[in-house]
């Protein structure tokens, strides 16, 4: 069930939502937010919106520390997610795409995956490009 939108769930939903192409930590959106949000509010927060399914949170590699994304249910419902492992950019996969793709891994691995809840990690072809 929703909580309330608090004064302080507002700046950080408004925070969160204006970044979905972005994987952020807990970290960094306390400090983006330190001088209007405290840190106990932001965590709280965030694990009430995790609950709630308005955030993506995936362990950041090499780290202790976990990433989130804003999930924008309209724009996310039912796409796979592409997130590049040096800019941090996450994509929406086309649907043609994915859908082969699901359809490959349900008759061949006899597996079915769910794409709301699937991120596939690579290089971007913007980071491919600097080399």
């Amino acid at each position: 069930m929703p909580k309330y939108m608090t004064k302080q769930r507002k700046l950080l939903t408004e925070y969160l939502s204006s970044r979905t192409d972005e994987s952020i930590s807990a970290s960094m959106i306390a400090e983006a937010l330190s001088d209007k949000i405290s840190k106990s509010a932001v965590y709280r927060n965030l694990a009430d919106m995790e609950a709630e399914g308005k955030l993506r949170r995936v362990a950041n590699k090499g780290s202790r520390e976990v990433i989130y994304q804003y999930v924008d249910e309209e724009k996310c419902h039912d796409c796979l997610h592409l997130s590049c492992k040096k800019c941090g950019k996450t994509y929406h996969m086309k649907h043609t795409a994915a859908d082969s793709l699901i359809d490959n891994v349900k008759v061949n691995e006899e597996f079915v995956i769910d794409k709301e809840k699937t991120v596939l990690y690579g290089i971007c072809k913007d980071c491919r490009k600097k080399g």
